[in-house]
This record gives structure tokens, sequence and C-alpha cells, in this order.
């Protein structure tokens, strides 16, 4: 944990504090709770149900469609807490699926559901079949759940949106704000909370995570040196998502405060700290024709070819924030998260005209990206897409 928050530029966790002071009334409610976990085999996931395992649930259901991700956090689970007295159990199933949905009615209720189940890159609006998988992901299943969640009486239903979707410029954090819509619909309902965070250093996926594997299979570091960042480690993702579900009030969406311990990092100069943390000096290079040719030499002098050049591809945000000037926030009631306030305001004749459309351009077969975009921008008519017709595949 203090080698990543050294390379995330922080001494200190950032919600020790606020867990502490709620730990007894956090060990009483999930220990007396059932849970179940939509997507808990991510980092994200991972790290949430392991903060709920640790504190004894009467019942604790695991969804994910991935099988190896799931052998891991059964392996890390046993390995590092052993066993509880309550029910602990995975399943291999696609929360999108019709064995999703016979297992919610074969099963009783829970108290909690958690959805941390998403499509979360910006690549993934590179072509209109995984945009439209992930319009699907992080809104039909999560309207979906929250359905079934109702149907079953459960006592909360969290999921997690984005910072992203704060003043959205991309497909992604768009989709996740058009996912609060939704969800603020069902709030009538039933109580629902949510949480907007930072970036996870060395999730799943993740450019920081990519570092790990450059390094395994010595090819080049390649980041972007113009665009900045906040960061939480897995296990503050967790914490803030559990503090969210456990004492969020309806419709709060739970975010880290801005303070000293939490500050913009480039990812070139997190790139930086990593090789030398390794022993490594960053040679820059020119390009990615040179930094391949480089990474068979350089290593074995304890230098490491780096590509750090300006973002030039569709999506990408240059500055990072949790909330607008619109929203109402709550910033007394937790030392480091911050709480926006929200009422349940939705368009339900908008909501509704958004999924017959998107089932129609599903149904005729064939739909391109600007056809979904043009849906966005019926539900959000201030999104400001940036398109340069590029994207991170294109690139090293």
């Amino acid at each position: 944990m203090n080698d990543m928050l050294n390379l995330i530029g922080r001494t200190k966790e950032l919600f020790t504090n606020d867990i502490k002071d709620n730990e007894d009334e956090l060990k009483l409610i999930i220990s007396s709770s059932s849970f179940l976990i939509l997507g808990g085999a991510g980092s994200i996931g991972q790290a949430v149900t392991k903060e709920i395992f640790k504190r004894s649930p009467k019942k604790l259901d695991v969804i994910d469609i991935s099988e190896n991700n799931m052998v891991e956090l059964v392996r890390d689970i046993r390995s590092s807490f052993g066993y509880i007295d309550g029910k602990f159990a995975t399943y291999i199933i696609d929360v999108g699926s019709l064995e999703f949905d016979i297992f919610m009615e074969q099963n009783n209720s829970y108290d909690y559901i958690l959805n941390l189940s998403a499509l979360k890159h910006v690549r993934s609006e590179r072509d209109p079949f995984t945009l439209m998988r992930m319009v699907d992901t992080n809104i039909f299943n999560t309207d979906k759940t929250l359905c079934q969640a109702i149907e079953k009486k459960c006592k909360k239903y969290f999921c997690i949106s984005t910072d992203k979707a704060a003043n959205p410029v991309n497909m992604m954090g768009a989709s996740k704000r058009i996912m609060e819509m939704f969800v603020m619909r069902k709030s009538k309902e039933i109580s629902i909370s949510m949480a907007r965070f930072a970036n996870v250093a060395f999730s799943d996926g993740s450019l920081l995570d990519g570092f790990n594997k450059r390094i395994l299979k010595q090819q080049p570091i390649v980041a972007p040196n113009d665009i900045e960042r906040y960061f939480v480690t897995p296990q503050e993702s967790a914490e803030l998502c559990l503090m969210s579900c456990i004492f969020g009030n309806n419709r709060d969406i739970f975010f880290p405060k801005f303070d000293k311990n939490l500050h913009l990092m480039k990812f070139s100069d997190i790139a930086v700290k990593y090789l030398n943390k390794l022993g490594y000096e960053p040679y820059l290079c020119k390009d990615e024709e040179e930094a391949r040719n480089l990474s068979k030499i350089l290593p074995s002098e304890k230098k490491w070819p780096c590509l750090f050049t300006q973002s030039d591809t569709t999506g990408e945000k240059y500055f990072e924030e949790f909330f607008t000037n619109k929203e109402i926030l709550d910033v007394d009631r937790f030392e480091s998260m911050g709480i926006i306030k929200n009422e349940a305001i939705y368009d339900d004749e908008k909501l509704n005209n958004f999924t017959e459309s998107i089932n129609k351009l599903k149904n005729s077969r064939t739909w391109d990206k600007k056809d979904i975009l043009n849906e966005f921008l019926k539900l959000i008519p201030d999104f400001e897409h940036i398109e340069k017709g590029k994207f991170l595949d294109e690139k090293m």
C-alpha cells in the first residue's frame, strides 16, 4: 500500500479516519445483512467484496462473467481472511442474461445489492458494437437490476458512476450520466446511492497496470504528458463505495474531497517514479519505432525506453472534476468524503424515448456511432463530445 501511495504522490490513505470513526456501525450493519455484488471480480469489485467479507456478512453472493478473475478473488479471500460463519458463494453469470434473471427469481431477497459492473474505458467508443454493449452494461443492465431489487424488496441499491459523468466529454462518461438519470427515476421505489471517484491506481486494464505488464514483457513505457488525474487505491475505492452503500441517504452520490492528500498527477510523472522505484532511469524516445528497438537493449544498462507525448485521441478530458457547479454538496458529514445531494429530477418521457430508440437501433441490426450519439444528445443537450478521429487502439 505504501509503495502505491508513493507512486501516486501521497503518504496517507484518504479515508482512514472516516472508516475508523464508523467501524463499529459498519461491522454491526454488515454482520447482520445479506449482500449481492454484481461485477465483483473486477478491481473495484474484488476490493469491495473483501471489505464486506472481512466484516462477516450473513450472506455474500458475488456475480461476474470473468471466470479467471473470480478464481483469483476466492483464492485471495481464502488466503487473506479464511472463512466466515455466513454464506459466501460466487457465480460466473452475465448480469444481462436469462441465467441471471432465473438466479434472481430463485434467490431470496438481499438487504444490499451493489452493482460494480461497467465498461469503463474511453476506448470503448471506438466502434458501434462495443459502444452499444457499453450502453447495455452501463445503463440498461443497471435499470434492469434496479427493477429486480425493487421486486425483491431490497433495502438498498448501490452503483458506481464516474467522475467523467460530471460535464462529460466522452461516451463512457455520458453513459454513466444517463445511468444516473435512470437510477434517480427508480429512487422513488427503492433507496439508492452512488459514488463518483478518481482513477483507481493499477486497476485491471488501467494505464498504470499496463506499466507492470510492459516491464514484465520488456516493452516501452508509453504515457501522455499533458493529462492530469486524481488517483485512489483499490482499497480506497472500496471504502468509498462501502460508505456510500451503508450510510448514503437516498439519491446521495459520494466522492473524495479535494484536499492536500488528493492532488492531480500526470501519467508521465507516475511512470518516472515507477521506473525509479524499480531502479531504472527513463530514456525519452522520439517515436514508437525507436522505443520498440531500444526496449531490447537499454534495460541491461538500467535505463528504460519511454515515449511521453501529448494526447491526441478521442474522448480524453484534460481536467478532472467530481461535481458540477449546479449540484448541491454536503462537505461536512465526513472528513474526507463529500456528498452530492440530489432530488428525484428526471424526464420520464425522454428516458422512455431513449429506451425505445436504442431498441429500434438494435432491432434494425444496423447502427453507427453517430446514431447512438444523437440519442445521448437528446438526454444531455450540452454534451460536448470530443471527436478527434483517432483512438487509443491506434497508438502503442
